[in-house]
This record gives structure tokens, C-alpha cells and sequence, in this order.
């Protein structure tokens, strides 16, 4: 387990999946600690897919593979490759066992640093293979709800910019899987109210780069977390739907996403894919906020 920490802010990283597993400051915990009644995870990083591919098997280039929802990188055990007082990158590099699964040579870094009151999350894929590299990555970081009493329907807001009066968002249909019909979000004042039912559909999935922040806000509309992205995706989930008393609610910045109902054509065909020619990197990041701390 490694800690960074700042004035104001520390983190605790985990070896296994590069995972950010502890985001204190204020004497508050503000990251889910992985109650498995609810969902046993803090922050996953989803590679090589983000989501499912429908019926848990893709083809590529006349084979059938198996890979599970989010991939595999999530539950493998990275190493520490570089640290220094408020960074630090993990690392994980394709093997025999990845490639019985998902047969790309690759290199996978997770870093993290800290910035005053910011948490900035790096990506790195590098594709050490011969033949092109077809992937997707994403994040699924869980955030507590302030204040929450789960006797009452209230949880807080997710804030997505008073200019923003709608938004088309997709949704799970079936397998994990999306159909091609699209739903319409209205906000008030940029605000989504967060309730007891509001994720009656599973997971809102903004597409198109429709959004580049989301502020999760208390029940009082105070912000108190923030989400920063680039991604062309992301998503919202709470598995409220089966535990009506979840006192977290996930913000994913994402890179790809799960299959379309029926999907059956070939892996690098997938929507929202990310494609790398040999030798080549893809670099992203997102940055996690607190609002809340000077």
C-alpha cells in the first residue's frame, strides 16, 4: 500500500489494480471503503474494455475470446515503477496469462499525483507489440454521499454546469449491454437530483463529449467533489436499483464502453474504440477535486 500526502490532502494506492483506495482530508473519508454488501471496490481502473462485450466473447481476426465485464487489469497485481514525495506510476505489462484473453502485447502505467487540493489520475497505453493495439479505459471511482440518511429519499446532486439544460444519455438494456435508442436528461439549472430511485435504469452514459466536469454536491447544494475529464464518455452509477440504501454514487470518466445488444462483428470494430499502431502511447488523465478544503 503506498500513502501520498500533501497540506491537504492523502491518498492510499493499492498494488493490486493500481487501484486508489483511501482520499482523506478534513478528517473525512470522501472514497467508498469497499463495503462488499454494497460493491466490493473503491476505484477500478477498466482495461482492456470498459463495460461488457455482449455475451462476455469478442472475435478478433478469426478467434473467439473470453474476457469478463471491464477486463482484467482491475483484479492483476501492478508494480511501483517510479515515486517521489506526491506521485507515483504503476505498471503492468502483458503476459502469458493476458494474452490467452485479450492477445495484444501492451504496457499499462497508472500514475497518480497530488496538486493542492486536486488529485490528478494519469493513463498511459503503449502498444509493444508488431500489430496494431485495439483497447479501451476507463475509471469507476465511488464517492460517499454527504450526510446521508437512508430513511429518506434525498442523497445530494450532481452539478453539470447551470448552462446545460439537457443531455442524451444511453443505458443498459440487456447483458450489461446498450440498445441504440437514446433518452433525454432535463436539468435545472445544471442540476440532477440525486434521489433513492434516480438510478432505477442502472448507469447513465453521457456520450459525445457532451460533459468535461461533474461536481457532486450535499443536500444543501454545497460542492464537495469534482470530477475534471476529456474523455469523449462518462458515466454515472449508484447500484441503488438493488440496494435502495447505497450510500455512494460512482462518476466514470471513460474511454469506450460496453457492446450493443447482439454485437457480433470483430473487436477493433467496436464502438468507442482506441486504436495504436506499434511503438505508439496513448496518454490521458482526469483530475478528482475537493471542493470543500482551502
Amino acid at each position: 500500500m503506498k500513502n501520498l500526502s500533501n497540506d491537504k490532502i492523502s491518498i492510499q494506492i493499492a498494488d493490486h489494480g493500481a487501484e486508489l483506495v483511501s482520499i482523506y482530508a478534513n478528517g473525512t473519508e470522501y472514497l467508498w471503503q469497499a463495503d462488499p454488501q454494497f460493491w466490493g471496490r473503491h476505484s477500478p481502473v477498466l482495461f482492456p474494455i470498459v463495460g461488457r462485450v455482449w455475451n462476455n466473447t469478442y472475435r478478433h481476426k478469426g478467434q473467439t475470446y473470453s474476457l469478463g465485464q471491464h477486463g482484467f487489469a482491475r483484479d492483476m497485481d501492478f508494480q511501483l515503477t517510479y515515486e517521489e514525495e506526491n506521485a507515483a506510476i504503476y505498471t503492468l505489462e502483458s503476459n502469458e496469462e493476458t494474452m490467452k484473453v485479450y492477445p495484444f502485447p501492451f504496457v499499462l502505467e497508472i500514475g497518480y499525483r497530488l496538486k493542492g487540493n486536486r488529485i490528478e489520475v494519469m493513463w498511459s497505453v503503449q502498444n509493444t507489440g508488431d500489430k496494431d493495439l485495439h483497447f479501451q479505459i476507463g475509471a469507476h471511482p465511488a464517492f460517499y454521499y454527504r450526510d446521508l440518511n437512508p430513511e429518506t429519499n434525498e442523497r445530494g446532486f450532481l452539478d453539470f454546469g447551470k448552462k446545460i439544460k439537457t443531455l442524451e444519455y444511453i443505458s443498459p438494456a440487456e447483458k450489461g449491454c446498450v440498445l441504440p435508442q437514446r433518452h433525454t436528461l432535463t436539468l435545472h439549472e445544471g442540476l440532477m437530483e440525486l434521489r433513492r430511485d434516480t438510478f432505477a435504469c442502472d448507469t447513465y452514459m453521457f456520450d459525445n463529449s457532451q460533459l468535461k466536469k461533474i461536481t457532486l454536491l450535499d443536500k444543501k447544494q454545497q460542492p464537495y467533489i469534482s470530477l475534471e475529464f476529456n474523455s469523449p464518455l462518462v458515466a454515472v452509477w449508484s447500484p441503488s436499483a438493488t440496494y435502495p440504501n447505497v450510500p455512494f454514487v460512482c462518476i466514470e470518466p471513460w474511454y469506450g464502453r460496453c457492446d450493443t445488444v447482439g454485437y457480433e462483428g470483430e473487436f477493433k470494430d467496436r464502438e468507442w474504440m482506441q486504436h495504436l499502431a506499434p511503438g505508439k502511447s496513448f496518454e490521458a488523465s482526469y483530475s478528482i477535486i475537493l471542493e470543500d478544503i482551502e
